[in-house]
C-alpha cells in the first residue's frame, strides 16, 4: 500500500495573503514561481518607464508593472497571472474603480519578456490565456534575439527586429518606438545629434 502526498491547493485570496506572493503566478491551484532574471527585468522597466511616460502625458489609462496581477480568465477562476507589463485604457478602468486586490479586468495589452527559464510552451500558453480573456495586444520580447513578436487578438502574428518600430496599434494609439530602444541602457548616439 502506497500513500500519495496530498499537494496543497491554493486559491486567488490565498495568493493575496502571502508575504512573497508577488513572486508567484496562480495555475490549477498551484503556485508557479515567476522565472524573472535581471536582464529581463530590467527590458520590462524600460517598457513600462516608456509605456507609462507616453499614456500619463495623454491620461491614457493605467500602465502597471510586473506584480500586478489580473484574475480575468473565464476557467478556472481562480488563475492568477502577472505579465512584466501591462496597461488597461481610462475608458475601462476609471480612477474610482481602481482593484485593491487581483484585477478581474483583462488588460488592453500585456507585455511578456521571455526570461532564461522560460520554457517556449509555457509562454505560447500564457498568450493563448490573455489572448482568450480578450487583451488585444501582447507583445513577447525576446532579449537573446533582440526582437518582439505581436500577437493581436483577431489571432494575427508578426515578428518584429531591432531596426523595426514598436507600436500600441489601436490598443496604445500613437505610441511607437523603434525595438532597439527597449534594449539600450542610454539614448543612442545618432538620437541625440
Amino acid at each position: 500500500m502506497s500513500t500519495a502526498e496530498a499537494k496543497t491547493r491554493y486559491t486567488s485570496e490565498d495568493l493575496l495573503a502571502m508575504p512573497d506572493g508577488k513572486n508567484y503566478e496562480l495555475v490549477d491551484g498551484e503556485l508557479v514561481e515567476r522565472n524573472m532574471g535581471w536582464e529581463s527585468s530590467w527590458i520590462g522597466g524600460q517598457l513600462h518607464f516608456l509605456l507609462t511616460a507616453y499614456c500619463k502625458a495623454r491620461r491614457l489609462g493605467w500602465v502597471l508593472p510586473g506584480d500586478a496581477s489580473y484574475q480575468c480568465f473565464p476557467f478556472p477562476s481562480d488563475k492568477v497571472r502577472r505579465p512584466d507589463v501591462s496597461f488597461i485604457s481610462i475608458q475601462r478602468l476609471t480612477p474610482d474603480r481602481k482593484p485593491t486586490g487581483h484585477c478581474l479586468i483583462a488588460p488592453d495589452l500585456v507585455v511578456e519578456v521571455v526570461s532564461p527559464n522560460d520554457l517556449y510552451l509555457e509562454v505560447e500558453a500564457k498568450v493563448a490565456e490573455y489572448l482568450e480573456a480578450g487583451v488585444g495586444l501582447v507583445w513577447v520580447v525576446n532579449p537573446p534575439t533582440r526582437s518582439v513578436r505581436v500577437h493581436r487578438k483577431d489571432g494575427t502574428v508578426m515578428d518584429l527586429e531591432e531596426m523595426d518600430e514598436l507600436s500600441g496599434e489601436d490598443v496604445v494609439s500613437g505610441f511607437r518606438c523603434r525595438v532597439a530602444e527597449i534594449f539600450e541602457p542610454f539614448p543612442s548616439q545618432e538620437a541625440n545629434s
